[in-house]
């Protein structure tokens, strides 16, 4: 039987190199594509050692030439709340060209693709949990514009494709994601925390606390993303993928000190402008169709990625 050939765009990130990871671990050669913006070749050192791994330096929002794949995942965008200020423009126009540039390709070699979406196209949420068929709350002129808005057009792209050039297109939306390989100073809630734990620094907490988050583990959402690629009939289909595990930001930031062991407080900070006050998905069609949830609990989850954090933070 041939050996499938996967494309990761993004492939040296954090959510990127696991799914590299987990694809050669199930047989799959892998395409790891990244201009390392924000990917780190550090996040891949442990796979290019495979002949079934290539990795290309490149700019998807460049055209470029790739060699060909069966299966395509879309993953190429910065995520990190740090960057939305400082890369409003490499952020908007990677999930509008890139990913025009991607879905090209898919056409041109007739290949599956998944493009990585998020809970951000849902904004400021009026209904929780949300469904994929909430149609949001996005301030499209806000700081969160940049990639809140470019990832609702890549959608819309990704629609236009399907109808018009019958490719088989799958979204995700990622709702809040963890675990080793995050960079520490990438912004989101908690690498933050738990760096600032580890260096006995008091804990940074927008607003007063009591703003929600749910957390899936990252071993959790590749497993998602590979099903949703994975199973037959899903062509235009738009899936939840996260842990319905929604808990307030001064209620993470207590377990953290307490799993650090830190002698670290909590300090309050006024809260950015169109930070959602709530985050929780509606995740049974993801159930339904996938056969798919997320099984790592929070607890453990930490465990995992405050062990990797104090390695990576402390190493000689």
């Amino acid at each position: 039987m041939a050996t499938t050939v996967s494309l990761v765009a993004g492939g040296a990130g954090f959510l990127g190199s696991h799914l590299c990871e987990s694809l050669l671990d199930a047989g799959n050669e892998v395409v790891c594509v990244d201009n390392f913006g924000s990917g780190r070749r550090t996040n891949i050192s442990h796979l290019v050692d495979d002949h079934r791994f290539q990795s290309i330096e490149a700019d998807i929002r460049d055209a470029v030439t790739l060699p060909p794949a069966e299966e395509v995942y879309h993953l190429a965008s910065r995520a990190s709340p740090a960057d939305f200020t400082d890369f409003p423009v490499d952020i908007a126009l990677t999930n509008t060209r890139g990913t025009r540039n991607l879905l090209d390709y898919a056409v041109a070699t007739d290949a599956r693709m998944v493009y990585a979406s998020t809970s951000e196209v849902y904004g400021d949420p009026e209904v929780s949990p949300q469904p994929e068929t909430y149609n949001g709350n996005v301030n499209i002129r806000g700081p969160r514009g940049c990639y809140d808005e470019s990832k609702r057009f890549g959608e819309t792209l990704t629609v236009a494709y399907r109808d018009e050039y019958d490719v088989d297109i799958r979204t995700a939306r990622i709702f809040n994601t963890y675990g080793p390989r995050m960079r520490p100073d990438d912004g989101r809630v908690i690498p933050t925390f738990v760096s600032q734990a580890l260096h006995d620094e008091d804990l940074t907490v927008y607003g007063d606390g009591s703003q929600t988050r749910s957390f899936c583990y990252v071993t959790d959402l590749v497993n998602g993303l590979r099903s949703l690629m994975e199973t037959d009939g899903l062509a235009g289909e738009v899936i939840n993928l996260g842990r319905e595990n929604e808990r307030t930001i001064h209620s993470l930031a207590d377990m953290v000190i307490d799993m650090c062991d830190a002698n670290s407080t909590v300090v309050y900070e006024k809260l950015p402008e169109d930070d959602p006050l709530q985050r929780r998905p509606d995740t049974r069609k993801a159930a339904d169709l996938l056969s798919w949830q997320a099984d790592t609990t929070l607890q453990s989850g930490l465990e995992l990625t405050i062990e990797s954090f104090r390695g990576d933070l402390f190493a000689e």
